[in-house]
């Protein structure tokens, strides 16, 4: 009992390679009876420190610009429509890929307040055991086991909204225009590639990368997550 709390109170205050101090007065805490502290208020902490984690992350991606502005998650034109892209502004058709793009990003940005919940469930149905499996994981251990049992759900729930977020700014309108346009050119392969799927996939990536960011602040500096039972965790 004492050693998995031990484990599960160092993954919540975030040590990877540990301060000599801090294990020993760790040690001490746990020895002592920890002053009220238990293993579930332990698992509590972990689960608080990744619902603000996600909580913080699905608040940056979904402002004005969380996409779009964000040059590590912005939404690209489709990969396989590169060379459809390099022809349309060859063209004279720059602009319009550039609203496009943006557009996409747009709709990514109104999606992404629905993985709020989903996560919070998910966080809320972690066991003691994927709690210490996350002590003993990489710095984003948690992340992936969010990325491991949310996916499906993020699609589910994306993919609709992104399909209404793509026709109300305009991005269905803008590809169906380019679609178009590119299919014209002489000699070219003619193609139409799933939009709201594509744009799914990638904002769920890119929200998947801001929360193993929030993570490895969690890891590093717990204190950046405060809440209640993490200060009872802390001991202070």
């Amino acid at each position: 009992m004492k050693k998995i709390l031990f484990l599960v109170f160092m993954a919540v205050i975030g040590i990877q390679n540990t301060d000599a101090q801090l294990l020993k007065n760790a040690k001490k805490l746990i020895n002592s009876g920890g002053k009220g502290f238990t293993e579930q208020d332990a698992v509590n902490g972990i689960k608080e420190a990744l619902v603000n984690g996600t909580g913080q992350s699905v608040t940056l991606v979904s402002a004005l610009d969380g996409y779009w502005g964000n040059p590590d998650i912005k939404i690209p034109f489709p990969q396989e429509a590169k060379e459809m892209e390099n022809k349309l502004r060859a063209i004279g058709m720059g602009k319009k890929v550039d609203e496009f793009n943006e557009s996409m990003n747009r709709a990514a940005e109104k999606a992404a307040n629905e993985a709020k919940n989903i996560f919070i469930i998910a966080i809320k149905n972690m066991t003691v055991k994927d709690a210490i499996n996350i002590v003993k994981g990489q710095n984003d251990a948690a992340t992936m086991y969010l990325k491991n049992t949310t996916s499906p759900d993020l699609n589910f729930k994306f993919q609709p909204i992104i399909k209404t977020s793509l026709d109300n700014v305009n991005a269905t309108k803008y590809w169906s225009g380019l679609i178009t346009a590119y299919n014209k050119i002489p000699l070219v392969k003619k193609m139409n590639p799933d939009l709201p799927a594509y744009v799914t996939s990638k904002a769920i990536d890119g929200l998947f990368v801001m929360i193993a960011r929030e993570e490895l602040k969690i890891r590093k500096d717990p204190m950046a997550r405060t809440s209640e039972i993490l200060k009872k965790v802390f001991g202070n």
